[in-house]
């Protein structure tokens, strides 16, 4: 629409329609030009001059062509730095006519860090949060939503306080609906292709972005689906098959593949985000392209991925074929694949978070639209402002603090010819307690200052021999007959012979315990390295024990087994990757 309120307002691009106020340093959408500007969004501040045109134009600065009152072709330009009047003065229309006035500033950090303020749920699917706003287009975003109902599974709130954070993220290889089409098998119900959880801490300070292989064999277990058409479906759990299987087949949604990624993990997944293949082409293209790099060139006639070694940005289709291609690197398996779409997700977040997108109105809208109308997710995260809330809590952590690594596993032993993995028995509960255990992947400055409080101090100190540790075991976690287990363990592996199995607990807890006296505390401290009990698990009392009696261990929920650390190792020596940190794949 023109100055003098000609023109269809829909056919104004919305991007076109943010300018940045000099005054405030904010970005804002100006929507009705009209002399009483009465539709204005809720909470936009008024343009200058109220019925003078605040646009952005496609050529470059801002504007859209328009009318002027004869007719004839022009193009309103964006107030500049000092603002503008309604109307304008003759000498500021000649100033803009020929260039002059005061050049345009680059954005200081200040101003950079309020444009973060709008970019509302995008950050969230890829679960790096640049702290969102999102209000003034509130209605159009929320209609681009899709949600499912998971009943009574995840976190009914968007984030609970203080405490960590899970966020299952699920690429379908659905083959149905727009931009799906001509991706393998014809109207496919999709699988779950490609699974990240993504665990933020608990002091928002790190994260790790945790694959877990389509290939892995697992069990699946029962679950309840919600129907197309409303109703609630029971479906029988099934073992030893594929962990894709727990998407799309047999009925089951994304609540059957957040249990059965509870049941591996022992994470609880607050929320899950699903995106299909479409989602891939349109973020790429909305960022302008996501930077990759090859160490050689690829030609992959079934992905169409066809590249020059080096590094190019790629979008679309392109970007597309090289997420999916796993014919073109590494040993040719779908963990090499795993490793490309973390490199390719690692690009896209920087490239998200980069100067050049976050400072572009135009770019900011087309990635929010993007997102939004890419994004399936539960009810509970399932509009713009409690998208909004979810990206707030990821802005906080540091790039360099977010970890991709792949659940650990081996080739599976029951197949002549491997083609399916199963969890590596050593590796994978070494970090998968880690994570339990919010124990972070890099080295983040909270955590050293978290060693040195009063609890830790417990686990420092002299040490009993083995055979002077006294101990009785119950079992109060979920692995049947873990008193036994723990007990036939520490006596044959460990030389603690006056080890005792009292069999169950009186009830089920979450976290071992290890209650003891004060003049046990050397035998204590014995029995905590030898289980590696985390300094959380130590009870003194506050009375000496008499004669022959024995310290007392409660197995809890965190148990896995005889002989696995309670708590994670502090570090792990397993490939990983970080988000801001460019890799060529090879």
């Amino acid at each position: 629409m023109d100055a003098q309120g000609r023109g269809r307002a829909e056919e104004i691009d919305p991007a076109d329609q943010w300018v940045l106020n000099p005054d405030t340093g904010d970005y804002e959408l100006r929507l009705n030009h009209s002399a009483g500007d009465s539709d204005r969004a809720p909470g936009v501040s008024a343009p200058r001059g109220g019925s003078r045109r605040a646009g952005a134009s496609r050529e470059g600065a801002g504007g859209r062509r328009g009318t002027s009152g004869d007719g004839s072709p022009r193009r309103a330009e964006v107030p500049r730095q000092g603002g503008r009047r309604a109307g304008g003065s003759q000498e500021a229309s000649a100033a803009a006519e020929n260039g002059a006035g005061r050049r345009k500033r680059k954005a200081p950090k200040g101003r950079r860090k309020k444009a973060l303020l709008w970019t509302g749920g995008v950050m969230a699917f890829l679960l790096v949060g640049v702290s969102a706003g999102g209000y003034m287009l509130y209605r159009h975003f929320n209609g681009n939503l899709s949600t499912v109902d998971i009943g009574d599974r995840g976190n009914k709130d968007v984030v609970t306080a203080n405490a960590p954070l899970n966020i299952l993220v699920i690429g379908t290889d659905k083959r149905t609906g727009e931009g799906n089409e001509g991706y393998g098998d014809k109207g496919s119900a999709g699988h779950a292709d490609t699974n990240i959880l993504f665990h933020v801490s608990k002091d928002r300070t790190n994260a790790t972005a945790l694959s877990i292989p389509r290939d892995l064999m697992t069990d699946i277990p029962d679950c309840k689906a919600k129907q197309e058409d409303g109703s609630e479906k029971s479906i029988p759990g099934t073992e030893h098959v594929r962990f894709n299987t727990s998407l799309g087949q047999e009925g089951r949604d994304p609540g059957c593949t957040m249990d059965t990624v509870k049941q591996i993990t022992g994470l609880t997944v607050d929320h899950f985000m699903m995106v299909d293949f479409n989602a891939v082409k349109e973020l790429s293209t909305a960022v302008g392209g996501v930077k990759i790099c090859l160490a050689h060139p690829v030609k992959d006639p079934d992905s169409h991925l066809d590249l020059p070694a080096g590094e190019r940005k790629i979008q679309g289709e392109q970007a597309l074929a090289f997420v999916r291609t796993r014919h073109s690197f590494g040993n040719k398996s779908d963990l090499d694949r795993i490793k490309i779409q973390q490199q390719f997700i690692g690009s896209m977040i920087r490239q998200m978070k980069s100067d050049d997108t976050l400072t572009s109105p135009t770019k900011l809208f087309k990635l929010a639209d993007s997102a939004t109308r890419a994004l399936t997710v539960d009810s509970a995260i399932g509009s713009v402002p409690k998208l909004t809330s979810l990206a707030k809590e990821l802005t906080k952590i540091d790039t360099k603090n977010i970890t991709f690594v792949t659940l650990p596993v081996i080739d599976n032993p029951d197949e002549p010819t491997p083609v399916t993995v199963v969890l590596d028995p050593v590796k994978a509960p070494q970090l998968l307690s880690m994570m339990q255990e919010d124990t972070s992947l890099t080295e983040v400055a909270a955590q050293k200052e978290a060693a040195k409080t009063k609890q830790d101090a417990l686990l420092k100190g002299t040490k009993a021999a083995a055979a002077d540790v006294r101990v009785d075991v119950y079992n109060g976690g979920e692995v049947p007959g873990g008193a036994q287990q723990t007990v036939t363990w520490l006596q044959n592996d460990k030389g603690v012979l006056k080890s005792t199995n009292k069999a169950n607990a009186p009830a089920k807890i979450a976290k071992t315990t290890l209650t003891y006296a004060p003049n046990q505390a050397d035998q204590a401290r014995a029995l905590a390295a030898m289980m590696g009990l985390p300094a959380s698990a130590m009870k003194p009392g506050t009375t000496d024990a008499v004669g022959l009696q024995a310290m007392v261990l409660t197995l809890g929920a965190d148990f896995k087994g005889a002989g696995t650390p309670i708590t994670g190792p502090t570090k792990i020596d397993i490939p990983k990757a970080s988000a801001d940190k460019a890799e060529c794949a090879k």
